[in-house]
């Protein structure tokens, strides 16, 4: 049970859309986009709306109108059709896997347009960490880090049945964060980092694993530091910007 949780309200301007999170499942789990688990895909769609609902993040109506459809396709699927030879229109889970396949297309298009723009503007911003091909390059997303969040959940004692009311500034977590990146040991290439998970795990409650998610978040939004994969799906490492 949680009671009063007080409610954070960070803008992003890296917030993806509910594609994104679909093309994510489907990649996390190693699905075949054109043969998708309906049920699967759909419990796990679910789940990720629920946590995203508890980090006080704005959902768009886009994500509920997906989850709608999501279920929507679920039941069709496990309704038995009266007269299987009768023509009744597109089918819904055909559509939903050209919009997946539509998109991905133009996510690679945009990535690529992105990666140049970076480039280009760079130095009008506080710049990231310089990474090789073969680095840290790949970019987390916000999904990946609703992942590791969901993962450090396990990590708190079975006891913690309630969350009680603490007010706890996002200023406080993100002051803290800065301090550690500031104390970190350097890599190879000189980069101070953390590993994201050890932020999350350093937290004894819920409530407080919730504030360092976005703290996180806004931090990465005000570009003072960096979220980098080796790969995707790698262990997320929190670089801090140059100044």
């Amino acid at each position: 049970m949680i009671q009063n949780q007080p409610v954070y309200d960070v803008h992003l301007d890296i917030f993806e859309g509910p594609l994104d999170l679909l093309l994510f499942l489907i990649k996390k789990n190693d699905l075949d986009i054109y043969d998708i688990p309906i049920s699967q895909i759909t419990a796990e769609y679910l789940e990720y709306i629920e946590l995203m609902k508890e980090l006080n993040l704005d959902l768009a109506s886009e994500f509920l109108v997906m989850a709608a459809t999501l279920m929507k396709v679920k039941s069709g699927s496990l309704l038995p059709k009266e007269n299987p030879e009768a023509d009744e229109g597109p089918d819904p889970k055909q559509e939903l896997i050209n919009r997946l396949l539509e998109y991905q297309k133009y996510k690679n298009v945009a990535n690529f347009l992105g990666q140049k723009m970076s480039a280009e503007e760079g130095y009008l911003y506080r710049s990231g960490p310089v990474f090789s091909d073969e680095d840290f390059s790949v970019d987390a997303t916000i999904f990946d880090l609703i992942e590791s969040f969901k993962q450090a959940l396990t990590t708190l004692p079975s006891n913690i049945k309630e969350i009680v009311y603490e007010e706890i500034p996002i200023e406080h977590k993100i002051r803290k964060i800065l301090n550690v990146l500031e104390t970190a040991p350097q890599d190879e290439e000189g980069r101070k980092f953390v590993i994201f998970k050890d932020l999350l795990a350093d937290e004894k409650t819920r409530i407080g694993m919730v504030v360092v998610f976005l703290a996180m978040l806004e931090l990465i939004r005000l570009r003072q530091v960096a979220a980098r994969q080796s790969r995707v799906f790698g262990e997320i490492r929190v670089y801090l910007a140059h100044n």
